[in-house]
């Protein structure tokens, strides 16, 4: 592809599209950002990034993206990228209703001869059972009139090492020109290895089986850890020890798995299985055992402060952390949310604080909600957090520290006379 004469159009300038949409206008393509919400249109125009994050923040305002909510500009398009959310509703179903509105926005604003990528995260088979035949009930006929790939994304969202720029990516197509085009664009854009697959369906199932990989092997961790607690072992020692063999890959356990992708994706593949008469029981244990934490880790606290004689009802108790993971301000499926609500069910008194979340915070400030609260859950290591000295607690009078992420100097903290439990320690 001669990267002078092309212009992409991205659709969805989330925590996936936007980086990609800033990555491409760095290698020289002209791109257009379709995007619903006006006011993340008018701060990416401007040059100012609405995602707090060091590529975007740093890179954006070099670069000229065209966001809007006009779908016109798809036409304008060589290539157009779908990176809009696929989430799952209450039941756990996916939700592919952005999907479908995002396909035929685009077969509504065609233009012969355009490469579509979807880098949504999709179950094996939307692209041949959902998306193209959108695309035939407008008329248009993959290979012929369009090409069809298939490149699921890969971001790690406040991660120095690995983003947009660097990491390695797998792409399928319907076609044989088509996964050829597509693997050419993307070696254009990303300084990383591009692995063609030997189908779309495929690269489909490559980003499911990712992110449940690292699912069920979270899950070991948090039922060992559940399992150690009763033992009084240590896990993060024995974690530790493990380690020192050279097969072993260490997980860690924590108060739930949140963000867009490893509590969401084992989820697709699941009822996609059970649609073709499989049953995926180990996920689906995996998924029931990491949904369990914010659960347990209330009960952590309960348990605490009964043993201070102090009752969960009516007890202040501060959570720091609402983000799902460290130093960033992603609340996607954060377990800090399920924590409050557990909390609250108990008849707590809840209190936050966030220093990268400060709308969602009740509290302004880490010395506020210390002043004001009897115990503690550590919901996020935000390095804010990390860095407390454990005689901070001890002066705010903190009587109860659940450390939901074992970041924490547990000695410490119990030298200063305080009640500390982690996750398995």
């Amino acid at each position: 592809m001669n990267k002078t004469k092309q212009s992409i159009c991205i659709i969805g300038l989330g925590y996936v599209g936007l980086p990609l949409a800033v990555q491409s206008a760095l290698k020289g393509y002209t791109v257009y950002g379709l995007e619903n919400d006006m006011q993340k249109n008018e701060l990416i125009n401007a040059g100012k990034s609405p995602i707090k994050e060091a590529f975007l923040e740093i890179n954006l305002p070099k670069v000229k993206i065209i966001a809007t909510n006009d779908p016109s500009v798809i036409k304008k398009s060589d290539v157009v990228i779908m990176c809009v959310p696929t989430p799952i509703d209450e039941m756990y179903m996916p939700d592919l209703e952005l999907v479908r509105i995002a396909t035929k926005t685009i077969t509504e604003n065609f233009n012969p001869g355009q490469l579509v990528v979807i880098e949504s995260t999709i179950n094996p088979g939307v692209c041949e059972e959902v998306i193209e035949p959108i695309f035939a009930k407008a008329g248009y006929v993959v290979g012929k009139d369009y090409e069809l790939a298939h490149c699921p994304e890969r971001i790690d969202p406040g991660n120095e090492k690995w983003n947009v720029t660097n990491l390695p990516r797998v792409v399928g197509s319907f076609t044989e020109s088509g996964l050829s085009i597509a693997q050419k664009f993307y070696e254009t854009i990303i300084d990383a290895e591009i692995k063609p697959m030997k189908s779309i369906r495929e690269a489909e199932a490559v980003k499911i089986m990712e992110n449940s990989f690292r699912d069920v092997n979270i899950a070991f961790v948090n039922e060992l850890a559940k399992s150690f607690d009763r033992l009084g072992i240590d896990i993060v020692d024995v974690i530790k020890g493990a380690s020192s063999k050279f097969s072993f890959m260490p997980h860690w356990p924590s108060c739930g798995v949140g963000g867009h992708c490893i509590p969401v994706d084992p989820y697709y593949l699941i009822e996609r299985a059970k649609a073709s008469g499989f049953d995926h029981e180990f996920l689906k244990i995996a998924r029931k055992i990491n949904n369990s934490m914010p659960e347990y880790t209330v009960e952590l606290m309960q348990d605490a402060l009964n043993k201070v004689k102090l009752p969960l009802n009516g007890t202040i108790v501060g959570l720091l952390g609402i983000s799902y993971k460290a130093n960033i301000a992603d609340l996607r499926e954060s377990p800090s949310l399920q924590i409050i609500k557990h909390l609250e069910k108990h008849g707590a008194n809840v209190i936050t604080f966030d220093p990268h979340t400060p709308t969602h915070s009740t509290e302004k400030s880490l010395d506020e909600i210390l002043k004001k609260s009897t115990a503690i859950i550590i919901a996020t290591d935000h390095k804010e957090f990390k860095d407390i000295d454990p005689v901070i607690f001890k002066e705010h009078q903190i009587q109860v520290i659940i450390d939901g992420k074992n970041c924490l100097d547990k000695l410490e903290i119990e030298k200063n006379g305080i009640l500390y439990k982690g996750i398995g320690r």
